[in-house]
């Protein structure tokens, strides 16, 4: 059996919002209104409109629903909520474009029923005997749905600008969010009262000027008109004749400003709406006031707020270039990367006004001089940190070290870290204690940007019933990202080493150039996130030379892929939560035997990594009639697993694996062993906790019956 358990940090998922909520509710005290009142229980029920956008607007506007389990009130109080409760689920009515709607609150207490808008429902209420009920009941009336009738866009009226939008900065793109939420429950402007051919009704209005316009057409003639590019109408999306909805409107105002700032206006401004109701037409008229500003490059770039790290690192990093076009996405990509370093705690980037004149040789857009600077503020992050580390498997034993880490060695992003672990405490596959102790230097962007040298220095000892191994391993090379999904590695490697195996001790010197290049095409920003699509792929060339105990040339292939598929493309499930996960491995010495390469870079199958049901090193040629691997020249491994979610953050997977070893140089050779089960899985906020059990389908001489893992983050 083979049980693996690792503890690297700790966490604590948080319960599902429904669930939360309910028990809050459970555990909640009643707060009362302070008064002399006993606090009233009361229930509410929300008649169903039969549209779940404005069922879901009204519960959200409602303090009736929100506050009637954490906040009970006394009997005053009480019918002072249900009063409020007309204005804020009208508010949420109008926030649908129901303009012409009504509000309907009844209140049953004991044994009356009346409408939340008596003068003697507080009385009423203060009368209830104890253990009587007060139900509410809350309905809408819809009336016709109002839309968008005129869509204009005008400059500001030069005696009077209407109040505006302030141009965001770049550290806040998504500074309009609160009043997005807001609108589920607000109509998208103020109010003002304007006569009708019905008599007085109330009517959205426009900020506060010295002429405050009484119809749209008013507000269109104290202005010019604005035109907008195809771009620009794109952004806007709003057009007379769809339903006249908040949300809409306020992401109408906030995309045009978007785009503008996206072209070069800095300072462009998109007023908040002005609206105009018709009731005889049912619609709604919008007017915008519309300020481009000038259109500006980027200016000067300050930091401040560094103490540790070299602002010339930063300078050389920076994806932003002074004279370039001012675009915001372009500004929050660079804050992003410069937060990437791993060395702040916090990056902030705003706009720096006044505008300047550039020279014309510093601009890179012809015709535009103005700039605007730009300001990227930091707090630095601790320098310095220390881990433990804590893993136990059945058949790979206990480990236990610390780690340090310095994350900023000499101002440019540089890490050291520094690691001690005791390994081999137990484990079926272990033959005694052993160490890995190692140090390990990154230096970023080394050469170039996005280039990054790693050097790493191990000692190591490990007493495994294949081999038993002691060695210094010395390596160096480089990383560079390329494209969207590619990443490519080179680098040497230095071994000396004592090996081991079956009796037989030996030194070896090995010199070998590893080369790796890996595809991903998942897009997932947490490596221990489970993937639902795309493709995974890594590919690995490791000429090696070893120069003791009999030289030899021999060359370590490997390819690995992972694909999966979403069954939300058949029609049968929700999306992400029924996938079909498979996986691929091969892999192959060239140029010499088995016996002539050293043990340890001799293949091997067995475990999560390649067949699950088999314990590590189990699956290929066994030494004697014995459970020892001798490990292989070729192998080759194959994985079908099923995922899928359930309610609750649960969910469960069932896979089959096959795999084998040989000792040609062509896959496909040796016994194929084929092992199965399943497993459940608990999804973290840091990701699933797999708990697998698997079986060997033909279990080896020697072979476990069954075996247990368990890990963070699927298996591939």
């Amino acid at each position: 059996m083979s049980c693996m358990l690792g503890i690297v940090t700790f966490f604590c998922a948080p319960l599902p919002v429904e669930a939360k909520a309910s028990k809050a509710a459970a555990n909640a005290k009643p707060v009362t209104d302070g008064t002399s009142d006993p606090a009233i229980p009361y229930a509410v029920t929300l008649t169903p409109t039969k549209q779940a956008d404005l069922d879901a607007a009204i519960s959200a506007s409602s303090q009736l629903k929100s506050l009637q389990t954490s906040h009970t009130v006394g009997a005053y109080a009480l019918a002072g909520r249900i009063r409020s409760d007309y204005d804020r689920v009208n508010s949420a009515l109008e926030s649908q474009g129901y303009y012409a709607g009504s509000v309907k609150i009844s209140v049953k207490a004991g044994a009356q029923t009346v409408d939340g808008k008596d003068p003697s429902l507080p009385d009423i209420l203060k009368a209830l005997g104890k253990g009587q009920k007060v139900t509410i009941t809350i309905s809408a009336t819809l009336g016709p749905r109002f839309s968008l009738g005129t869509v204009a866009l005008t400059t500001p009226p030069q005696e009077a600008p209407a109040t505006s939008i302030p141009a965001p900065s770049p550290a806040t793109p998504a500074a309009t969010a609160p009043a997005m939420k807001q609108s589920s429950a607000k109509a998208p402007v103020a109010k003002t009262s304007v006569k009708t051919a019905t008599g007085e009704k109330t009517a959205p209005a426009a900020p506060p000027a010295a002429t405050v316009a009484a119809t749209s057409e008013q507000a269109i003639a104290q202005a010019q008109p604005v035109s907008l590019l195809p771009a620009e109408r794109k952004a806007f999306g709003l057009s007379s004749g769809q339903p006249a909805v908040a949300a809409d409107v306020l992401a109408a105002q906030n995309g045009l400003l978007s785009q503008l700032q996206e072209e070069g206006y800095a300072t462009a401004s998109v007023s908040t709406p002005l609206a105009y109701l018709k009731p005889q037409t049912h619609t709604l008229d919008i007017v915008f006031r519309v300020t481009r500003g000038p259109r500006v490059v980027i200016g000067p770039v300050a930091m401040t707020g560094l103490k540790q790290t070299n602002q010339s690192y930063l300078m050389n990093r920076l994806e932003l270039k002074e004279g370039e076009l001012y675009r915001p996405s372009r500004i929050e990509a660079a804050r992003q990367d410069l937060a990437s370093t791993g060395v702040f705690a916090s990056v902030q980037v705003r706009n720096a006004p006044p505008i300047i004149t550039l020279p014309p040789g510093k601009t890179l857009m012809p015709g535009i001089l103005q700039a605007m600077p730009i300001e990227f503020s930091f707090k630095e992050a601790k320098r310095r940190t220390l881990s433990a580390e804590v893993g136990y498997s059945t058949d790979l034993g206990g480990r236990v070290g610390v780690s340090w880490t310095h994350h900023n060695l000499l101002g440019n992003a540089e890490q050291l870290r520094l690691t001690a672990l005791i390994t081999g405490l137990g484990g079926s596959a272990q033959q005694g204690l052993g160490y890995d102790v190692y140090a390990d230097f990154m230096k970023p962007d080394f050469l170039s940007k996005g280039q990054n040298l790693s050097v790493r220095l191990e000692g190591i000892r490990q007493l495994l019933y294949s081999y038993h191994q002691t060695a210094i391993i010395g390596r160096a090379g480089l990383n560079r990202h390329v494209g969207k999904y590619w990443n490519i590695s080179g680098g040497v490697m230095g071994e000396q080493e004592q090996i081991q195996q079956f009796g037989d001790t030996r030194s070896y010197f090995i010199v070998s150039a590893p080369l790796n290049a890996t595809f991903d095409s998942t897009q997932l920003s947490n490596p221990i996130d489970p993937a639902t699509h795309g493709l995974r792929a890594s590919l690995s060339v490791t000429p090696s030379e070893s120069l003791e105990s009999g030289s030899s040339f021999f060359t370590l292939l490997s390819a690995q892929v992972s694909t999966y598929f979403d069954l939300k493309h058949l029609g049968i499930s929700r999306p992400g939560r029924s996938i079909i996960a498979v996986r691929g491995i091969v892999g192959s010495v060239q140029g010499a035997s088995t016996y002539q390469i050293p043990p340890d870079q001799r293949l091997y199958a067995g475990g999560p990594a390649t067949v699950r049901g088999f314990r590590y090193q189990g699956v290929g040629p066994q030494y004697g009639n014995t459970k020892y691997g001798i490990g292989g020249t070729s192998m080759d491994a194959g994985s079908v697993e099923f995922r899928q979610r359930l309610p609750m953050n649960l969910g469960f997977a069932g896979f089959v694996d096959a795999g084998q070893v040989g000792t040609g140089s062509r896959p496909g050779q040796g016994k194929l062993r084929v092992g199965y089960g399943g497993g459940v899985r608990y999804f973290t906020p840091i990701g699933p906790i797999r708990v697998d059990v698997a079986l060997p389908m033909n279990r080896p001489a020697y072979g476990d019956k069954w075996e247990l893992y368990f890990g963070l983050g699927e298996t591939f």
